[in-house]
Order: structure tokens, then sequence, then C-alpha cells
């Protein structure tokens, strides 16, 4: 059974309005068979997490969040985990997922650093009785679970909200992120899709950030002095990056619509930043996915849930809806990704801010919030 998604369901709202945050939305995607297996409930989980790219903070913070769930009940008792890291290198992510399956483990998470790249091997693991969840940066191999947000939902509605704020007529720049994964292939076509209906806009420049503010504050550096008027900004990639360059080379912020730092957000708050306001839409996908995903392969594995693939609400931010100490702080770091933890009763999970910087436990229990079954 196939279904035809409707991206807007899962961003709710329109660029231009915060999103509104609520809990997992669940839904069937047909899947593939897997090898069948009973529910283990006599020892501890092995579960892995296999992450492509780490050469960004967001990166490095799903995977402290998940090295601190794994010191946190119930996972402390629970689960025996891992973690491994292969760059963007698809042959060698391969490798450590096939020394994973030689192994034995019960369950793999996977970042992965190709949609397609690592489809059969991580076939060969689904069909050993593996249980196989592909987060962030999706895989379509069909007999995993997945968890995920619509990236190409992200990408239209960033350029919506540019759109509608430079009246359709002016110059916009495009900050991609990795080029040929999933996430930044959808961002990337949702923003065109949205250009097409405006011919009065153009994109002057598109060029990489990497998924890093460092990185995209060099690149948007060394670009800026050969661009005219800059009327709007997308930016799939290390946002406060690019507003940092605008800043140091004394041009004005236009409006800007952009993922999750907190140096962006910063920009946006009343008293703004380095001297600056922004007219801003921020929101990203969330570093917490690998706990999410953690949570998912603990439920199914232990029988308390069953087999489907989940789709995470991203909750907006927008001038009117910044919050010094719940989707800001400005005693934190730029880098940090605001998406770290959730707030409000309906939260999905709640972390501390030394999780995310450090990988170190928090207070109490951790609670992951799935979908009703």
């Amino acid at each position: 059974m196939s279904f035809l998604l409707d991206r807007r369901k899962f961003l709710l709202g329109a660029a231009g309005a915060g999103l509104a945050a609520g809990g997992l939305i669940s839904f069937p995607f047909g899947l593939a068979q897997a090898a069948e297996t009973k529910p283990i409930t006599d020892r501890k989980l092995k579960i892995a997490l296999s992450n492509s790219f780490i050469g960004n903070k967001w990166r490095l913070t799903m995977e402290n969040l998940f090295k601190s769930a794994l010191q946190m009940e119930p996972y402390k008792s629970e689960v025996e985990g891992s973690w491994f890291n292969s760059g963007n290198d698809v042959s060698k992510q391969s490798q450590q997922i096939a020394n994973l399956i030689s192994q034995g483990v019960d369950a793999i998470l996977v970042d992965a650093a190709s949609p397609t790249g690592l489809n059969g091997i991580l076939h060969q693991a689904s069909q050993r009785g593996i249980l196989v969840v592909s987060f962030d940066n999706t895989v379509t191999e069909p007999t995993g679970l997945k968890i995920g947000m619509d990236e190409f939902n992200f990408g239209v509605l960033w350029a919506e909200f540019v759109a509608k704020k430079i009246n359709g007529k002016g110059n916009v720049i495009m900050v991609t992120g990795v080029a040929g994964t999933y996430d930044d292939d959808e961002r990337n076509k949702g923003g065109d899709s949205v250009w097409a209906k405006y011919p009065d806009i153009k994109v002057v420049a598109r060029y990489t950030g990497m998924w890093d503010s460092a990185v995209t504050q060099t690149n948007t550096a060394a670009i800026l002095p050969t661009l005219p008027k800059i009327d709007g900004i997308w930016s799939g990639s290390g946002t406060d990056g690019v507003l940092k360059a605008f800043v140091e080379a004394g041009r004005p912020l236009p409006p800007t619509a952009g993922t999750g730092e907190n140096g962006f957000r910063k920009f946006m708050t009343k008293d703004g930043y380095m001297g600056q306001k922004v007219d801003g839409l921020s929101f990203d996908d969330a570093p917490f996915e690998s706990v999410i995903a953690l949570e998912l392969a603990r439920a199914v594995l232990r029988g308390t849930y069953p087999r489907g693939n989940v789709v995470l609400p991203a909750p907006a931010v927008t001038n009117d809806t910044i919050e010094v100490g719940v989707n800001v702080f400005p005693d934190q770091p730029d880098s940090l990704n605001c998406l770290f933890t959730d707030s409000g009763k309906n939260a999905l999970v709640q972390f501390c801010i030394d999780a995310a910087l450090n990988g170190t436990p928090c207070e109490g229990k951790l609670e992951v919030r799935l979908p009703k079954a």
C-alpha cells in the first residue's frame, strides 16, 4: 500500500506564522517484508548508530544527544549502545554496517551518506532480522523504518516566506547543504519549485555551506563582493554564518528564511545581534531525531510498539514567536541548534543544554513520546 503525502500536513501553518508543535505523526508506508523476529524481552538490546557526515554542529549535537540518552533510564538499563562515523563516504559507511551485521546487533540507526548507496547492505541487515531505522538523511530501502521531516516542504516554506517579504521581486541567494544527500536535494527542489512561480525573483547565487556555520560564513564572505543588492536569503545551511558575513561586509540584513542555529535566532530577537536585526523564519530538522529513532527501535524490539514510519513536525519560529530561554538561548554558543530539545506539554523529548553540548546525561528519567499505536 502506498500513500501520496500532502506535504503541508506535516509542517502546519504557512511561512510567516509559527508552525504548531505537536506529537509525532504516524503513517503507513507499505513496508516491504523483513525477516520475522520475536520480541526481545530477556536481555539488553544491542543498538548501534551509524552516522555519515560529522563535520557540523548539528551532527555533533545529534550524536551527543544519543550518547546522553544511553546514560539515562530507561536506556541505561535496557540498551548496549554504540556509535560510528564514516564521513560523507558511502563505501566506509557500508563497511561499518557490514561489521555491525557480523557483530549481531539488534538494530542499526542510520543517518545515511546516500539515499540509495546503502540499500544493498541495509537489505542484508533486514533479512538477517536486524531492525533498520533511518532518520534525517533517510534511505529508500523499503524493509527498514524511517523517521524524518518533510524536507521538500522545508524548501517551499523558506522560499514562500522570502517571496512574500520581498513582494515577489528581487535578488535572492540560496545557500545549500551537503550535495547528494536526500535532505539537501529535497530542500533545493522545494525552493526551486517556488522560484519558478515568480519570474521577477532572480537567484543570483547558489553555493554550498556544507551545513556548517563557519563554512557558510567563509563561502558567503568570498562571494558577497561580486553580488548586487540582495533582497532575500534562503538558507538551508548555517544561516547564522550567512548573516555574520553580511554584517562584516557592512551590508543590511534582508528577510531571511533558514535553519535553527542559535546565532540566527539571536538576530531575530527584539534587540537583535551584532548591531543588526533580521526579519526571519527559522526551523530545522531536530537533532533529537537520533533519540526518537533509539526509542522507536527499543519499543519495536521489545514488542510494545508496531513497525511503522513517523514524520516529525517542525515547529517554526518567527520574530513574533521568538522567546528567550525557550527557542533562543542568548548565553549559549551561536552554533547551538535550538531544536536540541522540545517544549510544551506535548514535547516529544526534553534535554538539558549539557546533553547537547557535551553528551552528558541530564537529571532524571528520559521520556520520549512516540505516536499512539
